[in-house]
């Protein structure tokens, strides 16, 4: 039996955590709200619709979320150049492929952003389809990234989601989908286990490494 692998991007295939935490204080601190940056870091892994009013409230949000995400884009653009896959990120693409299971890459970054980390990663030959924030009306932690991932996938056998963060086990579970972990998004293994994550690795490389002991390497053969 194949499977639909889901794959979140942002922290999980590339390194962006610290990035987009640097690009949400300017942001925020532009609209006169200043937070710890280690505060900010531990939304990261929402999409920016959930994000600005769990760090800012429902008022500001109101008055200045539109803003807010705006600027967060314009600064987090200056930030992308320095953007790096993540050790082994592609051959862990690569090994999914070549052992039959769709790939479908299901973020809530931009548009514009996804397109680059394709480029980035090589992985438009790779990828049966990917999503961004643009498919969605709320992201992560809501599941309906994880459904239009599903419904992109030719695949009806079952699907197993990767990502790096609580929020991605949580969208997995409401959309009836198992979820692994990498560590790469600083959320540590009690966080991500108590989110519903079945096991947790360190990267994409410690994966790779042990992927026969995951449901893609379990099935692979069937």
């Amino acid at each position: 039996m194949k499977l639909t692998a889901i794959l979140d991007i942002d922290g999980t295939l590339v390194d962006t955590n610290y990035q987009h935490a640097l690009a949400w204080f300017r942001a925020l601190r532009a609209y006169d709200c200043v937070l710890p940056l280690w505060e900010i870091h531990r939304h990261i892994g929402m999409g920016g619709d959930q994000l600005v009013p769990a760090l800012a409230g429902e008022e500001f949000e109101r008055r200045h979320g539109d803003d807010v995400r705006a600027t967060e884009g314009d600064r987090y653009a200056e930030l992308i150049g320095e953007v790096q896959p993540l050790p082994a990120a592609r051959a862990l693409l690569e090994r999914l492929k070549e052992d039959g299971h769709a790939l479908v890459l299901a973020s809530s970054a931009k548009q514009e952003e996804v397109e680059h980390y394709l480029d980035l990663l090589d992985a438009r030959e790779l990828a049966d389809d990917w999503t961004s924030s643009a498919d969605v009306e709320a992201t992560k932690p809501h599941p309906d990234l994880v459904r239009a991932a599903l419904q992109r996938s030719a695949r009806s056998s079952g699907a197993v989601m990767l990502g790096d963060s609580t929020f991605d086990c949580e969208a997995a579970r409401r959309a009836d989908v198992r979820a692994l972990c990498v560590l790469t998004g600083g959320f540590s293994n009690e966080e991500l286990r108590g989110a519903g994550a079945e096991a947790i690795f360190d990267s994409p490389r410690d994966l790779l490494g042990h992927i026969d002991e995951t449901p893609f390497g379990v099935t692979a053969s069937d």
